[in-house]
């Protein structure tokens, strides 16, 4: 690996500059889960920010009968127990249901009540109102392209991150679970 002039002394490292340090305010609010507690404080204020990210990793798992503790605890990477508990809680609060898989009975899978889908639409509203809010003086133009640039960027850091932290590939024709945002 070579070593890369500081920004200073060569201007084609500026945009490499502006990108980490966007990237460090980035992940000081994506920390203190600053939009997450903004959008609960608005539509849901029984929610936490773990509840939020249950729902989104059920709603991201693509074929129904996927959605198990299991495939919680791996999207947010926590133990199975700490996932079987938040589930518990959006149960209790009739936010997510548990169901009997039907090609295999002793499995639990979790299905999205018609509460916790308008919970997400809501939150998804609030998360659109904000970036629009955000964008509102850029042209379409520059809307479509920082989209797509955004998206490559974020596609491109996880799969560095898989392929330098020992993560495993996904398995033929599969593709990683992302975020529909």
């Amino acid at each position: 690996m070579t070593k890369k002039t500081p920004a200073r002394e060569n201007p084609e490292n500026a945009a490499i500059e502006r990108i980490s340090g966007a990237m460090t305010r980035n992940r000081l609010m994506t920390r203190r889960r600053i939009l997450g507690r903004l959008a609960i404080a608005r539509v849901a204020p029984a929610l936490e920010i773990t509840h939020l990210d249950v729902l989104d990793v059920v709603a991201r798992v693509e074929a129904p009968d996927k959605a198990t503790i299991g495939a919680v605890a791996e999207g947010m990477r926590i133990d199975p127990s700490r996932a079987s508990r938040i589930v518990a809680e959006l149960v209790a609060q009739d936010v997510l249901e548990r169901r009997v898989c039907q090609s295999d009975a002793r499995r639990s899978i979790l299905v999205i009540t018609k509460k916790g889908g308008k919970l997400r639409e809501e939150i998804r509203a609030f998360k659109w109102a904000m970036l629009e809010s955000v964008t509102e003086d850029w042209t379409p133009e520059e809307r479509e392209m920082f989209s797509r640039l955004y998206e490559r960027f974020v596609c491109g850091i996880e799969d560095y991150t898989r392929a330098h932290a020992g993560m495993e590939p996904p398995a033929d024709g599969e593709q990683p679970v992302r975020s529909a945002g």
